[in-house]
């Protein structure tokens, strides 16, 4: 079993999205990468050790610790702002 976090700065920024359409975009994004923690592009440079996944022009960025059986969720980002 998955332990899952969340970053503060993820639950702040989640938790303004007022779009329920991509909310719902999210939450199918969040599921998927629970059941596949590898499915996420890995990052490199500053990002190393995360992964993001595409949704919409945005990118959600998570961490996942095999060792401790974690996934972090830490930010959801316009792509623009990589």
């Amino acid at each position: 079993m998955v332990r899952i976090i969340y970053d503060d700065n993820f639950k702040k920024i989640f938790s303004k999205i007022k779009d329920n359409s991509f909310l719902e975009k999210i939450k199918k994004q969040i599921k998927k990468i629970i059941e596949n923690p590898e499915v996420g592009k890995p990052m490199r440079n500053v990002r190393k050790r995360t992964k993001e996944v595409y949704i919409k022009s945005f990118r959600l960025s998570y961490v996942f610790h095999k060792e401790r059986s974690t996934i972090e969720f830490l930010d959801i980002y316009h792509k623009k702002k990589q």
